[in-house]
């Protein structure tokens, strides 16, 4: 977009070094912020055609909703495209990150990276939650699994083909629930299948909010077009769907043909 000033922001979880720098003058401003986006936007708008920049990372895209709401123009870099010399890993610091951001935007060399809405934002985290949830769920099975085998307590139980039974199961579950240990090793299996059930029921919540998310308006279309495709699930769907704004057409499109 076309500016004048070219406001970087080096942007932290409590502070904002902030660089305008105006490529016409060659004159760079600097300027240190708490986290107050009123502020920010309040001294970057005193400059000529001012539009602001920070890197993607960790503190994610609110300030750039904010500053948008408070007038000032600001765009998100993808991190991985920006070409850093050798020689600015040796001086680090949030100053010098700041107008180096500065520069690369008045030289339109960053990437932008999309910026969702709070709705689009608030759906990846649910996923990724229900991500961790699995993996959670996965670690606490494996601990009192492995637990277990420690003690020769072996799942072992065969069907009358005499195929192994499956784990995890209820047969499983009563299995484990009749195995009677004494001491603190007791205290341990006690903990250890608590937590496993803990991390199952935290799991199926989490399934069922992904899953009542991708069935309202916004999201329906597009999950459902995408569940065509053999081996992703609702989750999957939702997660590709939230990143992933060019599909839209496409699949509102397919499922409409496969109606």
């Amino acid at each position: 977009m076309p500016h004048v000033t070219s406001i970087g922001l080096d942007v932290h979880a409590r502070s904002v070094a902030a660089a305008a720098f105006n490529p016409f003058t060659g004159e760079v401003v600097h300027r240190d912020f708490g986290t107050d986006a009123a502020e920010i936007a309040e001294w970057a708008l005193g400059f000529e055609e001012p539009r602001a920049c920070y890197e993607s990372g960790p503190t994610g895209f609110h300030m750039a909703r904010e500053l948008r709401a408070l007038g000032l123009d600001c765009a998100v870099a993808a991190v991985s495209k920006m070409q850093r010399p050798a020689a600015d890993a040796r001086r680090k610091n949030d100053r010098r990150d700041a107008e180096f951001i500065a520069r690369m935007l008045a030289t339109h060399n960053i990437v932008e990276v999309p910026l969702p809405d709070a709705a689009v934002e608030a759906a990846r985290d649910l996923d990724r939650a229900l991500d961790d949830a699995t993996v959670e769920y996965r670690r606490a099975r494996q601990r009192l699994n492995m637990f277990l085998i420690r003690l020769g307590h072996v799942w072992d139980e065969r069907n009358a083909d005499g195929t192994r039974k499956g784990s995890w199961t209820r047969a499983h579950w009563r299995w484990i629930s009749g195995i009677r240990l004494e001491g603190p090793q007791r205290d341990v299996l006690e903990y250890y299948v608590t937590a496993a059930r803990c991390a199952e029921s935290d799991r199926r919540q989490l399934e069922k909010k992904v899953l009542a998310l991708a069935r309202t308006d916004r999201w329906r279309p597009a999950v459902e077009a995408l569940s065509c495709i053999k081996g992703i699930d609702v989750s999957v769907n939702l997660f590709f769907t939230s990143f992933a704004k060019q599909a839209w057409p496409f699949a509102q499109r397919r499922f409409h043909r496969l109606r």
